[in-house]
């Protein structure tokens, strides 16, 4: 697909709440990576992490083993806080907001919804 079709600017591809029994639903944060190398992607903006606990792993599991196997791999990922919005040609969000405590990542001083790592 990449040789016909690609390069392509950016690819979304879901990553987290991953499990071995889950395989032929959910693809481990490492495929991920390699899914988007596959049709020679350019930046990576993986989802279906940081929103809730589903499954077995901490919270941010997949988003750490993604980006350790971007780095290996040199992928550029994008990770925006949940709804921030990007724009093509804009700068590539990159922050680790998930390291910080929530009160850092949401301005708040009480609860606002994020589940806590």
């Amino acid at each position: 697909m990449g040789e016909k079709y690609g390069p392509f600017d950016l690819t979304l591809l879901e990553s987290g709440a991953d499990n071995e029994a889950w395989a032929p639903i959910h693809m481990m944060p490492e495929e991920t990576v390699q899914a988007h190398l596959e049709p020679r992607g350019k930046v990576l903006l993986p989802f279906h992490w940081g929103q809730f606990s589903l499954s077995l792993h901490g919270w941010t599991e997949p988003i750490e083993r993604l980006l350790a196997a971007a780095d290996r791999k040199g992928a550029v990922v994008a990770t925006p806080m949940i709804a921030q919005p990007i724009t093509s040609g804009g700068t590539l969000p990159a922050d680790d907001w998930w390291r910080q405590p929530e009160s850092v990542v949401t301005g708040a001083k009480g609860p606002a919804g994020l589940v806590s790592p």
